[in-house]
């Protein structure tokens, strides 16, 4: 079996997580956040479009995690999203943080926007 080192791009692959955080390139953030190419920064949740809105153009498309269960984004966000060309795929945070990587590591322009997973069960 040949094994191959990734290299990622300048942006950063999620390493881990916990009921409040994300870990990016070795920097544990707070959540809700987003990250992608241009790094890693906060994001103020439904609430805030604009910041979702700073990837058109950038990315193929911006996974959302939407906590640790997969719920539907509000309709007026995903009508934002969608007018304004935006590839939006849902899913909860930690699978939208392992399609992440994986896109992440085959060189794609993707973006992820994450709410946190919650209490520790």
């Amino acid at each position: 079996m040949r094994l191959n080192e990734v290299v990622y791009t300048d942006a950063q692959p999620v390493e881990g997580y916990g009921p409040d955080f994300f870990r990016i390139g070795g920097t544990k953030h707070a959540a809700p956040l987003v990250t992608g190419q241009a790094g890693t920064r906060s994001w103020g949740g439904y609430e805030d479009a604009d910041t979702l809105l700073s990837f058109v153009g950038e990315v193929d498309v911006l996974f959302v995690g939407t906590g640790k269960d997969i719920t539907h984004l509000p309709a007026a966000l995903q009508n934002r999203l969608e007018a304004e060309g935006l590839g939006v795929e849902v899913m909860s945070s930690p699978a939208a943080c392992r399609t992440y990587n994986v896109l992440l590591s085959e060189g794609r322009r993707v973006a992820l926007a994450l709410l946190p997973v919650g209490a520790a069960d």
